[in-house]
């Protein structure tokens, strides 16, 4: 009798999933940790996020081992950033080297354009981006932002500028303090 129970239960189930994903309604976003695959890129969001398209499913994609001007809240060379990432890869067909998904859920990679370079070091050697140390102990990120500063490229032009993290804790402090004082 429980057996019978089960087979039904486990047919339901089963059946569920099916018509669910024709329906578009069940979509699993393929796993894509601790992989390397081809996909487009379809959207920049600002300079170290982009939407990859990645058999048939949206994915955002935060570049690896830096971080970028802030678009929103219109950091300094936040749009500079955006542009600057957008020119060495979208429309194009990249390499991802996926990393892991941040909690945020975004696919944290490496990503190479077309040209073979290496998307994140290209952010940085144009001065667009900060090595992110807080999560990158990656050497090579280290002395391509003590090029860039050096040569004063990008951002690096700038007497004193903001990394970005201390960016988004100066505004997040900003925003409190003007929720409470209302």
């Amino acid at each position: 009798m429980w057996m019978g129970r089960l087979i039904v239960l486990g047919f339901i189930l089963c059946f569920h999933s099916v018509l669910a994903s024709s329906q578009g309604v069940y979509t699993k976003a393929p796993d894509l940790k601790k992989r390397t695959f081809i996909a487009r890129v379809i959207r920049i969001m600002d300079g170290d996020t982009m939407e990859i398209l990645y058999q048939q499913t949206p994915t955002k994609v935060r570049l690896a081992h830096i971080d970028c001007p802030e678009k929103r809240g219109k950091q300094p060379f936040g749009n500079n950033a955006k542009k600057a990432l957008s020119d060495l890869c979208f429309g194009q067909n990249v390499t991802v080297y996926a990393e892991k998904y941040d909690r945020y859920r975004r696919l944290i990679a490496v990503v190479i354009n077309n040209k073979k370079q290496v998307v994140n070091q290209e952010m940085i050697k144009q001065g667009m981006a900060w090595h992110f140390k807080k999560y990158s102990t990656d050497l090579v990120y280290a002395q391509l932002e003590i090029t860039a500063r050096k040569n004063k490229v990008g951002l690096w032009k700038e007497t004193n500028p903001t990394p970005p993290w201390e960016w988004r804790k100066s505004k997040h402090n900003n925003q409190v303090t003007e929720s409470i004082s209302k």
